[in-house]
C-alpha cells in the first residue's frame, strides 16, 4: 500500500498531492492533519510543522528505527526523516548538509534543533563521543536562551537572535561525530534598553534578581525587585520575576560548568552588569 494510501494518515502527506494549489486547500489540509495529531506534512523535500504546545510521544526509540535508513518519502512525514536524509546525503556524497530550520516566534524552531540532534545522537552508534557532543551543544541551550530569549506578546520564551549550529563529522566511511560549534547572530541588542508593554527584557537578568541570594545581592548593590530598574520594568506587570526564574538560574549555572565555565568566569558575569 502507498503511504498516501495509508489509512492512519488524514489529508495528503504532501502538499504536492493537492488538487488545487492555493492558500484555502492548503491550509485545510494542514488544518485536517493537526486536528488528527499529525502535526508533520511534506512539500517536497521540505517538512512543515505545527507546534502542538504539548508533549508528543513520537521521537523514542521506536521512531528512530522508523526512519533509520530510509528514503524521505517512504515513512510519514516526521523531522526524523528529515534529518536521516541530510546524515545520509553527507556521507554518499561526502559533502557539507545542512538543514534550515525557519519560523516565526513560537513555532518550534529551538525544539526542532534538539530533536535533530538527539536523532544523529542515536543514529551514529559513536556513544560516548555522542554524548559528549549532544550534551555540550544541548546544555549550551539554557545559557543561549538565558541571554538570548525574551517573553514577547505571543512567546514566553521568544528567541531574539539568529543561531548556526554546526556538528562536525569525520571525513571518512565512519562519519562519527567529532565535534560541533554554535554561532549566533543578529541579537536584538535595542530590547535591552527598551520593551513594550507585556514583553520583558532578556531572561537573563531576572534569573540573576531571583536566582542570587540575599547576600550576594547585596555584595553587588542589586535589589531583588526588577520594579526597581527602569531597563526592566516598561514592560509593566510583565517586567517581573517568577518561579521559573530562580529555577533556570540554577540549570544556568549548571549548564556553564558543563561546558567550561570556570567558577571565577561564572561569579564575574553579574559584576560585569553592575560596572556596566
Amino acid at each position: 500500500m502507498a503511504l498516501s494510501e495509508n489509512p492512519e494518515e488524514f489529508g495528503h502527506i504532501d502538499f504536492i498531492l493537492l488538487d488545487e494549489i492555493n492558500e484555502k486547500a492548503f491550509m485545510a489540509n494542514l488544518k485536517r492533519r493537526f486536528e488528527k495529531g499529525k502535526i508533520y506534512t511534506y512539500i517536497g523535500e521540505v517538512l512543515v510543522s505545527v507546534n502542538p504546545y504539548k508533549l508528543s510521544d513520537i521521537y523514542n526509540d521506536e521512531y528512530v528505527e522508523e526512519y533509520r535508513g530510509r528514503e524521505l518519502q517512504e515513512r510519514p512525514p516526521h523531522i526524523f526523516a528529515l534529518a536521516d536524509a541530510a546524515y545520509r546525503d553527507m556521507k554518499r556524497l561526502t559533502a557539507d548538509s545542512c538543514i534550515v530550520i525557519t519560523g516565526e516566534s513560537g513555532a518550534g524552531k529551538t525544539e526542532a534543533s534538539k530533536i535533530i540532534m538527539r536523532y544523529l545522537a542515536n543514529i551514529t552508534k559513536q556513544v560516548q563521543v555522542v554524548e559528549k557532543i549532544k550534551n555540550l551543544l544541548i546544555m549550551s541551550n539554557p545559557i543561549l536562551e538565558s541571554f538570548g530569549n525574551a517573553k514577547t506578546l505571543r512567546n514566553d520564551n521568544s528567541s531574539r537572535f539568529g543561531k548556526y549550529m554546526d556538528i562536525r563529522f569525520q571525513a571518512d566511511i565512519s562519519s562519527k561525530p567529532l565535534g560541533g560549534h554554535i554561532k549566533t547572530y543578529l541579537l536584538e541588542k535595542a530590547r535591552v534598553v527598551f520593551q513594550q508593554q507585556g514583553e520583558r527584557n532578556f531572561h537573563s537578568f531576572f534569573q540573576l534578581l531571583a536566582g542570587l541570594t540575599e547576600s550576594q545581592l547585596t555584595a553587588l548593590e542589586l535589589s531583588k525587585d526588577p520594579q526597581k530598574y527602569y531597563y526592566l520594568k516598561q514592560g509593566g506587570d510583565e517586567g517581573r520575576c517568577t518561579s521559573d526564574d530562580k529555577t533556570l538560574h540554577g540549570e544556568v549555572q549548571r549548564a556553564m560548568s558543563s561546558v567550561g565555565f570556570s567558577a571565577e568566569d561564572q561569579s564575574n558575569i553579574p559584576k560585569s552588569w553592575q560596572q556596566s
